[in-house]
């Protein structure tokens, strides 16, 4: 009997022994399982607090071009009101400057949605020099179809390669991405690569991603070449934009049309290398 109760004794033993075992280890394993991931967390931080660094320091780099840009523009853009002093302008390394203080000058009636949208083109002068483009843009007329190339040669046209590629191109005064309008000739003007990229282009893209995230809304657009006399390569063109019902787009600014390293004839278009 007493060696029973003995032998009863060690079982229960180790039968208690067996369930601490049991108990603790779910215990331990929890709590490595906690440390990892706390660790892992606390390396996901750093990354991040890393990028988010990195992220700010670009934003502030950002943030100060385009405080010397905006003060760029603010003291070297005079403010000029007709054609005639624009083409009296000399370019000093500055591509672009405002007008009327940037302020583009629509009346009511230019601005007025209740026909939709149009587009309007001057007849060629008698020099066969192309004249304003004016439109009211909307989304509807965004074109869907490629481009195709272009054929005709407006005035001033003498095109050459020079060492960053051809010194010219056909330019359009109301951007294809626009309204589609590709050759035609009273759309079309000789623009130096400086000119129409990214200088036009610029004005053209911002127009047409208002346009895709507003499809109901207007912009009304005017492009007029700048001719100096009976030159026939422009001098610059005058770019106005507006939209209708907000100032997301408000801009009148003068591009010079000029490239870099090149002596451009405007009487006739031809050119030389500068040396």
């Amino acid at each position: 009997m007493k060696a029973t109760r003995l032998i009863s004794r060690v079982v229960v033993t180790i039968s208690l022994a067996g369930v601490g075992t049991l108990l603790q280890q779910p215990t331990t394993v929890h709590a490595t399982t906690l440390r990892q991931e706390t660790k892992r967390i606390n390396a996901h931080n750093k990354k991040t607090e890393r990028q988010i660094n990195a992220l700010q320091r670009k934003i502030n780099q950002l943030n100060k071009k385009l405080t010397n840009y905006q003060q760029q523009m603010q003291t070297t853009s005079p403010e000029r009101h007709n054609t005639s002093e624009l083409a009296a302008l000399t370019y000093r390394g500055e591509n672009e400057v405002l007008v009327n203080n940037n302020q583009p000058s629509f009346s009511a009636t230019d601005l007025a949605t209740d026909h939709g949208g149009w587009q309007t083109f001057s007849n060629l002068d008698a020099l066969n020099r192309v004249g304003a483009a004016n439109v009211l843009l909307n989304q509807s007329m965004m074109p869907t179809a490629k481009r195709e190339g272009l054929t005709w040669n407006p005035t001033g046209w003498h095109n050459k390669r020079i060492k960053s590629g051809w010194l010219y191109n056909r330019s359009h005064l109301i951007g294809y991405q626009l309204t589609g309008e590709n050759n035609n000739p009273k759309n079309l003007m000789t623009g130096t690569r400086q000119l129409n990229a990214p200088e036009m282009l610029a004005h053209e893209s911002d127009i047409a991603y208002y346009l895709k995230k507003h499809p109901n809304r207007f912009v009304r657009y005017r492009v007029t070449p700048i001719f100096n006399d009976n030159e026939l390569l422009a001098r610059g063109v005058q770019m106005e934009g507006q939209s209708v019902g907000d100032n997301s787009i408000q801009f009148n600014t003068y591009i010079f049309n000029v490239q870099d390293g090149v002596t451009l004839n405007y009487a006739d278009g031809t050119s030389q290398i500068a040396k």
